[in-house]
């Protein structure tokens, strides 16, 4: 079932549990074929548009990075008729270039995690996706130019290494990471991406760096209320962020994501089971006949 209500999605992560500047709220809580998503969907009115509002981790940050259902979280904004999700993610910097305050729009990903389901697919139906190039183009141009519209420091492009969590790195993974080339570490928008791009969504996130993951020298020296005070500032600038962009973001979608399934659906339609094909008719059944 699909609830037309907004084209614009937000998830919004560590220190973001509600969306500043939002008016006409109300909650949504949906039951999916996945379960419970994180919280109830805050759906209202940004900078003149309908959007939809999540809290990653539920309001009050009670669930870790392991134990989210991403399924239900993406498939909750399919069904109130999202195209365009924007992510706020807290992560820590890979490189000295990306200091605390920054911003980072990545262009790429690297899946670090152990056992997390990422597909839609499976019980009789099998689609292999094009992840090449895994972020919207287009929205990770949008994100960049309204964060550098608000001042706000901010590199589009870059690698996401995705750990599992919810303890951080030791120092030879963080070295290991760094000899990869990666720039920023998170625990959670791998996944976010790959089931948004099965959901025909467009998908790109803002990575606010926080602290030097744990190879720095001097990270030992970053207290946890140093963490707190530059997690409050970038849950300042994101809603900021999030404002410039919700206006820039296009009212008729014209992009790749939103036919990633026009060719990757493998399985003879003849030969998907009944309740397959019910349960992902959200996404499938304009393919499957």
């Amino acid at each position: 079932m699909r609830m037309s209500t907004a084209k614009i999605g937000i998830i919004g992560g560590s220190g973001l549990y509600s969306m500043p500047g939002f008016t006409n709220q109300r909650e949504v809580s949906l039951e999916t074929p996945w379960g419970d998503p994180s919280d109830a969907f805050m759906v209202g009115k940004l900078a003149g548009r309908s959007v939809t509002f999540l809290a990653r981790h539920g309001r009050g940050h009670r669930i870790t990075p392991s134990e989210l259902n991403f399924r239900a979280n993406i498939w909750g904004m399919k069904m109130l008729g999202v195209e365009w999700i924007i992510s706020l993610s807290a992560v820590g910097s890979l490189k000295e270039e990306h200091k605390p305050l920054d911003f980072v729009i990545p262009d790429q990903f690297v899946d670090r995690t152990r056992g997390r389901v990422s597909t839609f697919f499976g019980e009789g139906l099998v689609g292999h996706i094009s992840f090449a190039d895994p972020v919207s183009s287009e929205l990770a141009a949008v994100l960049h130019q309204a964060a550098t519209s608000i001042g706000v420091n901010a590199k589009l492009g870059g690698a996401y290494l995705c750990m599992e969590g919810p303890a951080f790195s030791t120092k030879a993974e963080s070295h290991l990471y760094r000899s990869w080339g990666m720039d920023i570490i998170g625990m959670t928008n791998l996944q976010e991406a790959k089931l948004a791009r099965e959901a025909e969504m467009d998908y790109a996130t803002v990575a606010m760096v926080t602290d030097y993951d744990c190879w720095h020298p001097h990270h030992d020296a970053v207290t946890v209320a140093d963490i707190i005070a530059v997690l409050n500032q970038n849950a300042e600038n994101a809603a900021k962020t999030v404002a410039a962009a919700v206006a820039l973001v296009p009212e008729v979608r014209q992009t790749k994501a939103s036919s990633a399934l026009k060719h990757a659906l493998m399985t003879d339609p003849s030969k998907v089971p009944a309740a397959t094909r019910e349960k992902l008719s959200l996404i499938a059944a304009k393919y499957l006949g």
